[in-house]
């Protein structure tokens, strides 16, 4: 089905109709008009339920055919069956709709058949729709979100360049959790469900003209229109960087997205195939899409794979530079005339090769040195480690490494493997917006997505 060319009005909508609002907290709807409210929506909602007449503070009307505006989204939050009931009625002034509800196919025949119903009242009635079976939208531009979970059991992220496409709710809510416990942030977050009408292809294609998008990472579990895919994909990449997590690649896999989507999850290969054409970079894991949307929130991709390692632990230099080799990246040995430099800038206790080993003894202006003195031509990302038990350390090294990645014009990515302390002290780096990395491996995966390959 495709109505209308653009779906901008799901992510700059005036007016939201929340259908089977509710005041009682244990309803998804009550949950649903929270999130609204706590996001500053700053445009119209309107509660639809014959049961009320008011709904926190704000008048409840009997169906959306009572509303005088035109409602941009139409929030669903009702039974499977009750859906279709709505939906016969008049709703012309409806424009798209957001169906959170299930127990529509991925529950079986029967389920199936309401969602065929579903999606030939949609075409009848002229709606866009996404869902059923999602969460919806979490927008930090327009303020919009439609999630059912609480923020105290799911925390949202700050406002960010990395917009995030999925069929699956609950990986939308644990990798916005995630991002957010890690301070990373979002700019669009898309949770579409059964796909009836809208999927990954429409919500590409709105992404690819997006300003807020600096970049967009899919998780998969089945693509219906292979040939639309194709299509917008790549005229995707040629704008923005674009990472994909396909699931259900072998037997099991696909068993669990049929039953839990009701998708058919297809040949992986033709996937693994279709996004080699279409530059889309894949991760083969959670953590390599949730360290890819990390490392995209600040950098853009670059052309090479070398990489400067730069630490104050030799032995977790060398298993960075286990993990890049790898990785498909390469870590060169520096010039004689780099290495003179940083000779005579650097003590004499440092070890001047690639990795570049400060020792425990090392002091903030130490990393600037030997990132001011490894020259730029040598390298085209850097990885900076920090093991906070060095005594001369402060915190104030973040903002003086924040400084010389924003006048270098390179990726300078940052590890702080440790426990409980490094994980505070590496708050000092992500206040200053550069995303931290806790272990060796993600920090090389984030680096693999820089340069193109599969952590």
């Amino acid at each position: 089905m495709n109505l209308e060319e653009s779906i901008d009005f799901f992510f700059k909508p005036e007016s939201i109709a929340l259908i089977g609002a509710s005041p009682n907290p244990e309803k998804l709807s009550h949950t649903v008009l929270k999130s609204l409210l706590e996001m500053g929506f700053k445009g119209k909602i309107y509660p639809v339920n014959p049961g009320y007449r008011e709904v926190e503070g704000l008048k409840c009307y009997s169906a959306p055919g009572e509303i005088e505006d035109r409602i941009d989204i139409a929030i669903f939050a009702v039974p499977a069956k009750a859906v279709l009931e709505i939906l016969k009625g008049p709703v012309e002034n409806i424009k798209g709709a957001i169906i959170v509800s299930s127990g529509f196919r991925e529950t079986g025949a029967g389920g199936k058949k309401m969602e065929d119903e579903l999606r030939a009242l949609l075409i009848e009635k002229g709606i866009r729709a996404m869902g059923p079976n999602c969460l919806g939208i979490y927008d930090t531009i327009s303020n919009v979100d439609t999630f059912f979970i609480e923020r105290e059991k799911i925390e949202r992220p700050v406002r960010n360049g990395v917009s995030v496409l999925t069929q699956s709710g609950s990986f939308a809510a644990m990798i916005m959790d995630e991002l957010a416990n890690e301070g990373a942030g979002v700019a669009r977050v898309v949770s579409y469900g059964n796909k009836v009408d809208v999927d990954e292809s429409d919500c590409l294609e709105f992404l690819a003209q997006d300003d807020a998008t600096k970049a967009v990472a899919l998780y998969i579990e089945s693509v219906g229109n292979g040939r639309r895919f194709l299509e917008v994909a790549s005229s995707c990449v040629k704008r923005k960087p674009v990472v994909a997590l396909k699931v259900g690649k072998r037997e099991p896999g696909a068993r669990a997205a049929s039953s839990h989507t009701g998708a058919i999850s297809g040949m992986y290969e033709a996937y693994e195939a279709a996004f080699r054409k279409t530059g889309i970079i894949e991760v083969a894991s959670y953590e390599e899409l949730k360290d890819a949307c990390k490392v995209l929130n600040r950098y853009s991709p670059v052309e090479g794979k070398r990489v400067l390692i730069i630490t104050d632990g030799g032995g977790i230099g060398i298993s960075i530079a286990d993990s890049c080799e790898e990785a498909g990246l390469k870590v060169p040995e520096l010039s004689e005339a780099a290495v003179r430099k940083l000779k005579e800038r650097l003590p004499a206790f440092a070890s001047v090769k690639n990795p570049i080993d400060l020792t425990g003894s090392v002091r903030d202006e130490h990393y600037i040195a030997a990132l001011q003195e490894a020259p730029a031509e040598e390298y085209d990302l850097a990885i900076v480690s920090l093991l906070w038990g060095p005594p001369l350390l402060t915190e104030g090294v973040a903002e003086k490494i924040r400084d010389f990645a924003e006048s270098c014009g390179k990726p300078i990515l940052i590890s702080s493997p440790g426990g409980k302390f490094s994980r505070e002290m590496a708050s000092a780096f992500t206040a200053t917006g550069m995303p931290v990395f806790f272990t060796p491996e993600s920090v090389v995966r984030a680096a693999a997505v820089l340069c193109g390959r599969k952590g």
